[in-house]
């Protein structure tokens, strides 16, 4: 037992000790062993039960046209700024994962049709292994919006039946047959597979939803920040789907790029083959005035006069020609720019080579493309749209700025040739009227001949570059699934159960014992309070037994040991009186009765003559531990003259043990207790016995006990293990300061007998003056064992 500190000083104590804590964990370790095998087994389940995810990728170059490659513009190499563009490889990568591309990557492939499986858990899913297809036809509006799920069982070979969502049987089909449903007709077509079924779950799901799943699986990123390889991949619980969806998706990708590409090359086409068509009746038109023209005037070939001067007004001509030729062509261009709109690319191999027109036109019919390409996923309102509009129409404005600036520029020159010409004219004035004549209808021919040959030139160019346009993109790894799914991942899965095992029964027991305030040990109180410490009596099972001398229970050997230190608190007592024991607590129900008669018996066995005395006259309980009559101290008290002697009894099966019981519950304990004929009584009854034991009220609710406390030697504060919360042990630690109750001393009553310390009698600790004793491992229920918490 600790001796108390001489000065009364509160000694403060830490009460973290880091190997007393691990032994808290290492003694439950049956919970975590437990909880290792729930864990485990719930992630064994879970691995079972899961439906894998794959990962499957494709690695894909984006070709770009200004670093070299075929072009639709090589066509138009003639004409200074229109060459290829340069690649965005962010833009390209939200026209990959664009709805109108995804969906119809969905369409192609009929993914909104699923087939699966039934298992005893979960239902897998048969891309390729399904023993049956179906098809619909005759679509009602409706059809990719509806979600539907119905199921075939096989019947025969031939026939089968379907069942629809409630449950509900319909006839019976054959393969092959007609089938009408409220939102389409259907066929089933029996497959060749692996897999023998007796019924295949047919889920026919909304296209938009399956378009926002597959978008939303869609990763793309470059491999390197510098390159233009794009990595593609897709997560999909079916390998062979997701390698079909990204192999079908690239093909789409490819065929929307050309398209775009062939755009510019088709409206071209367009334009050409309309002018020749015109131009090809204007040259007629002027060839047929020629002919009427020689007809006329008789004439097959007009010399002229004066070589010099012809050859000079040749020259002049052949200018003339070349700018009413550039004129025409600007005033066809001009036309058309009038006619159409921002949604029409301009003919770009038509301009004559002067100012920044071709430039222009170039970078306008890009913009079209572009705007084109973004209308796919977005609507006219779009802020991108609408600020490409504006520049489509500044573009327009300056395109036909550029055109009527190089107009002017050309009817300037047009009217300085016709000078010349009309000097030249003048002197050689002797030509005949019908060599003018001539020569006007030539020069028409002339213009709509050059004219001609010039848009059939082109016309041939671009019908080789309509059908000679390279793909966007080159695959250089087709798509490929891993062999091992990405999840769930069984290594992460087991670390993460293996983690939790042991976490789980960590924080339970750190928070039973965080929320928990009870009295538990004898740690607890030595580190509350500065009271000596008596021992401590384990749980018994019945309140009844008093200790008899064979007894060889942990309480019964816990009381002889609290027996023995009783001694030495006693030993200054002198040997000719009785020694007197008090026992209180703080609340009922803590067990002070209990350990009152049972160390009363205790004493007794050992031959000692011993009087148990009830003054817990509010609520006495000796009564219930052994048979007593109505008649006691209170009796005493009130009765004159009587002999204390007629109400002490003799307890059965001892020979030195009297019991001295309460009596009539008083209607004034109070000052029942402060009665003189109290100490009278224990001054008689010191000098008959050894041993008195009284058991007391508690002191927390009344002041019986501190009435009273002056005769006794020593006082027992009994603490009953978790019932009394720790922080009311400053009551008796303030009891002992003020030495209200004299030479006290604590005992931790109704500790668990299963704490592991496995020792019976004849073995024990020796920690000192007031604990010595040993306790049986008492034997549990093997549940009860196994999910009782440890505590030291």
């Amino acid at each position: 037992m600790r001796e108390p500190n001489v000065n009364n000083e509160r000694v403060i104590k830490d009460d973290f000790n880091i190997k007393q804590q691990l032994e808290r964990y290492f003694m439950n370790w049956k919970w975590f062993l437990f909880s290792g095998f729930i864990c485990i087994t719930v992630a064994f389940l879970y691995l079972r039960y899961t439906t894998p995810i794959y990962s499957i990728s494709t690695s894909v170059f984006i070709k770009d046209d200004k670093k070299g490659g075929l072009s639709e513009m090589g066509a138009f190499a003639d004409i200074p700024g229109l060459a290829g563009s340069k690649v965005n490889l962010d833009s390209e990568s939200e026209v990959l994962k664009s709805r109108a591309l995804v969906g119809k990557t969905i369409n192609d492939l009929n993914l909104n049709i699923s087939y699966f499986a039934d298992g005893r858990v979960i239902s897998t899913e048969l891309y390729t292994s399904s023993p049956i297809k179906v098809q619909f036809f005759d679509k009602k509006e409706d059809f990719y919006k509806r979600d539907t799920t119905f199921v075939i069982n096989m019947k025969s070979s031939n026939s089968f039946q379907i069942e629809n969502e409630s449950g509900k049987p319909s006839g019976i089909y054959t393969f092959g047959a007609t089938i009408a449903l409220p939102f389409a007709k259907m066929v089933v077509i029996k497959e060749q597979s692996t897999k023998s079924l007796s019924s295949v779950l047919v889920r026919l799901t909304n296209t938009e939803s399956i378009i926002n799943k597959y978008i939303s699986k869609l990763k793309i990123e470059p491999t390197t920040l510098k390159s233009n390889v794009i990595k593609i991949s897709v997560t999909d619980p079916v390998k062979e789907l997701g390698e079909d969806f990204l192999d079908v998706l690239l093909k789409n990708y490819d065929e929307d790029a050309i398209g775009d590409k062939n755009e510019v090359a088709k409206n071209t086409e367009k334009f050409i083959n309309k002018r020749l068509d015109a131009i090809s009746g204007e040259l007629d038109t002027v060839e047929g005035s020629m002919e009427s023209f020689k007809k006329v005037n008789r004439v097959t070939d007009i010399v002229s006069e004066s070589g010099a001067f012809l050859e000079m007004a040749t020259e002049y001509q052949k200018e003339y020609l070349n700018v009413q030729t550039k004129m025409r062509i600007v005033a066809e261009v001009s036309d058309f720019l009038s006619k159409a709109n921002n949604q029409t690319t301009i003919p770009a191999n038509l301009v004559p080579d002067e100012g920044n027109i071709s430039g222009l036109i170039e970078q306008y019919n890009l913009m079209v493309i572009g705007k084109k390409r973004i209308l796919n996923d977005a609507t006219p309102e779009n802020p991108t749209v609408q600020n490409m509009e504006q520049q489509l129409t500044g573009l327009r404005q300056s395109i036909r700025q550029g055109l009527k600036n190089l107009e002017n520029a050309l009817a300037i020159s047009e009217r300085d040739l016709k000078k010349q010409s009309d000097v030249l004219g003048g002197k050689i004035g002797e030509i005949p009227t019908q060599e003018r004549q001539y020569r006007s209808i030539g020069r028409k021919q002339s213009v709509k001949e050059a004219l001609y040959l010039y848009l059939l030139q082109k016309r041939e160019e671009n019908a080789i570059l309509l059908y000679a346009t390279a793909s966007n993109a080159k695959i250089i790894d087709v798509a490929y699934s891993k062999p091992n799914p990405i999840s769930p991942n069984p290594d992460a899965i087991y670390v993460a159960a293996l983690v939790l095992s042991l976490l789980i029964p960590f924080a339970s027991i750190f928070i039973y014992d965080l929320l928990d305030t009870k009295i538990k040990t004898r740690s607890d109180i030595e580190g509350a309070t500065l009271a000596p410490f008596l021992g401590d009596l384990p749980h018994s099972d019945s309140n009844q037994d008093l200790i008899s001398v064979d007894s060889r229970s942990s309480s019964a050997e816990a009381m002889r040991m609290i027996r023995t230190n009783v001694d030495f608190m006693l030993s200054e007592v002198p040997e000719a009186v009785a020694k007197v024991i008090f026992l209180t607590s703080t609340f009922p129900k803590e067990g002070k009765t209990f350990v009152s008669v049972n160390l009363a018996g205790t004493i007794a066995l050992s031959g000692e003559k011993v009087l148990l005395v009830g003054l817990d006259i509010r609520n006495p309980k000796l009564d219930e531990y052994m048979n007593l009559p109505k008649k006691g101290v209170t009796n005493y008290i009130t009765a004159k003259d009587d002999d204390i002697h007629n109400y002490i009894f003799r307890q059965d099966g001892y020979d030195h043990f009297d019991v001295f019981s309460a009596g009539v519950i008083p209607p004034n304990p109070a000052e029942m207790l402060m009665n003189k004929k109290v100490g009278e009584m224990f001054e008689t009854l010191k000098k008959e016995y050894d041993y008195i034991i009284v058991d007391t009220a508690p002191v927390s609710l009344v002041t019986d006990t501190l009435l009273i406390a002056k005769y006794a030697d020593a006082f027992i504060f009994v603490v009953r293990a978790n019932f009394l919360d720790k922080r009311l042990l400053n009551i008796p630690d303030g009891l002992y300061r003020e030495k209200k109750l004299p030479n006290m001393s604590i005992l931790l009553n109704d500790t668990s007998t299963h704490k592991g310390y496995g020792y019976g009698y004849g073995y024990g600790y020796g920690y000192g003056y007031g604990y010595g004793y040993g306790v049986e491992k008492v034997k549990l229920p093997w549940y009860k064992e196994f999910f009782s918490f440890r505590k030291n």
